[in-house]
């Protein structure tokens, strides 16, 4: 799976994209989150509060609870403001 990262969560991951093999048990866009958290100081500085972090599925904002099945892509970002 090619995952995204945008902005500051970039920043703080370090890179702007990479891809990898899903563990068995992450299902959910919050498993990811979580997953992502326990690989290293980086990730789990960009989700310290994954409440902020947005998350879109094949350019699809969706919610922490949204299903990772048949999905090719997920990006992260911060929220982002209009005007």
């Amino acid at each position: 799976m090619k995952i995204l990262y945008f902005a500051w969560v970039r920043e703080r991951v370090g890179k702007t994209e990479e891809i990898i093999d899903l563990p068995a048990g992450v299902a959910t866009v919050a498993d990811l989150v979580e997953h992502l958290t326990g690989l290293g100081e980086e990730y789990a500085h960009a989700f310290e509060n994954p409440k902020v972090v947005r998350a879109a599925l094949d350019h699809v904002h969706v919610k922490p609870a949204a299903s990772l099945a048949g999905v090719s892509e997920v990006a992260f970002f911060p929220p982002m403001t209009g005007g």
